[in-house]
């Protein structure tokens, strides 16, 4: 496995290793031991699938509060997604900053999200599939969010118009605290 950390301190694009022949590759997408020598977390709760039936469709931005924060492996399984975090860390030196990247079944590749960081997707294809490992139980009472287009964080979104929840139209903007 490949690890690649990006900008926002603490969150890493992870690439399969593939050993491939005639017949396809294989390669392992999920490695405890990897991920413990990279100093991760590798203490993985539940697993979740989020299907999005049409293009444009937009998620987040999601965290956990104490003391249920989560800390995500997430990758997309079918088609394509833009896949996007925001240091929420207090005391982080990339504190509001973001980072995008493309997540396809092709690409294999996936985004380590830590605790203390909002996470969210906007699909870039209809039917894509987005698979999260993810290291706490959910708790409906520390579900907590940041609105999608906060000017605090400036997200570059790649498509206009985009299908938004009504929960996720309705976050708090960080601008105005």
């Amino acid at each position: 496995m490949i690890f690649t950390e990006t900008e926002l301190s603490g969150t890493f694009i992870v690439e399969i290793e593939k050993i491939g022949d005639e017949r396809g590759f294989f390669a392992r997408s999920w490695d405890k031991k990897e991920f413990e020598k990279m100093g991760l977390n590798s203490n993985l709760m539940q697993c979740s699938i989020s299907l999005n039936l049409k293009k444009g469709t937009l998620r987040g931005m999601h965290f956990q509060d104490s003391p249920y924060e989560e800390t995500k492996l997430v990758r997309c399984t079918k088609g394509r997604i833009f896949d996007v975090v925001v240091d929420l860390r207090k005391n982080s030196p990339t504190k509001n900053k973001w980072f995008g990247v493309e997540l396809t079944e092709l690409n294999h590749k996936m985004v380590y999200v830590p605790e203390g960081v909002a996470h969210g997707f906007q699909s870039l294809e209809d039917n894509s599939v987005v698979f999260y490992q993810i290291s706490k139980e959910y708790s409906s009472d520390h579900a907590k969010g940041v609105r999608w287009n906060d000017p605090s964080f400036g997200v570059i979104w790649p498509l206009h118009s985009p299908i938004v929840s009504k929960k996720d139209q309705m976050w708090e903007l960080i601008s105005l605290k």
